[in-house]
């Protein structure tokens, strides 16, 4: 350490703790400290010890063939995600439903949340459960989507049904001004509750999602604010996320697609 510029680390019979102590022991030295992984299972385990993880990783794979699979996505350089205001045109009850709470593993911020919409073309940012409220304590892992048939946004940049997401699933967190990080479920709920029709205009369309109708539930404004779904109001703004084209089992594609 301080003598070279990179070390190149690898073992048979990895363990985390062992590679805890290095890169504890390397960090804030010039020295950058590197591991071989020959899985992408393991790649991503190196990037995400400790928190900082390994400066790189030297990749040995069984086959050639096995190296697309080393597309690890790492969360420090994901792309940020265009968000626009939509306007809220309408709210109204829609009956009971089945809707997904979905637990993370992490601790989301204020007006972090997810991207979920009834439409591919525009998924709303349902924000966390981060706020305390006169009801309820806050939970700051939590995202009450929405109703099970609802599209949500993953890193992988497809989309999934929310009825299809579960434990050890990684989804995306988006926050206001369009920063990602993946994060894991810990827990999926999917409970009959009553639910709520919002939509809202985005340019010459209107779309929609159907969240459940609840104090704690949020969509967020421009600024940046959580809005509780029983306060908004039409005229109110909240962003979102639009794109062109359609999806088949959760691909993007190019095709003549009207949802509504």
């Amino acid at each position: 350490m301080g003598k070279v510029d990179s070390v190149l680390i690898e073992a048979k019979d990895w363990k985390v703790i062992p590679l805890e102590n290095l890169i504890a022991h390397f960090q804030g030295s010039s020295t950058k400290l590197m591991a071989t992984a020959s899985s992408p299972e393991e790649a991503k385990l190196f990037f995400e010890t400790l928190e900082v993880g390994v400066s790189g990783v030297a990749i040995e794979p069984s086959s050639p063939s096995k190296l697309n699979g080393f597309h690890v996505i790492h969360s420090d350089h994901m792309p940020r995600v265009d968000l626009t205001k939509a306007v809220v045109s309408r709210i109204a009850p829609a009956g009971v439903g089945d809707r997904v709470c979905l637990d993370t593993c992490s601790l989301l911020k204020v007006g972090e949340g997810m991207l979920v919409g009834s439409q591919s073309a525009c998924l709303f940012l349902v924000s966390s459960e981060s706020l305390e409220s006169e009801y309820v304590a806050s939970r700051p892992f939590r995202v009450n989507a929405g109703a099970v048939h609802a599209y949500a946004l993953m890193p992988t940049g497809k989309t999934r049904y929310l009825s299809e997401i579960k434990s050890g699933d990684e989804v995306l967190a988006i926050d206001s001004e369009g920063k990602c990080r993946t994060v894991v479920i810990g827990r999926s709920k999917i409970e009959r509750r009553p639910l709520l029709l919002l939509e809202a205009k985005a340019g010459e369309r209107n779309f929609t999602t159907i969240l459940q109708n609840a104090e704690t539930i949020r969509l967020t404004r421009p600024n940046g604010e959580a809005a509780s779904i029983v306060s908004l109001k039409p005229g109110d703004e909240v962003l979102v996320a639009l794109e062109a084209g359609a999806r088949h089992f959760g691909h993007k594609i190019q095709e003549s697609i009207v949802e509504k």
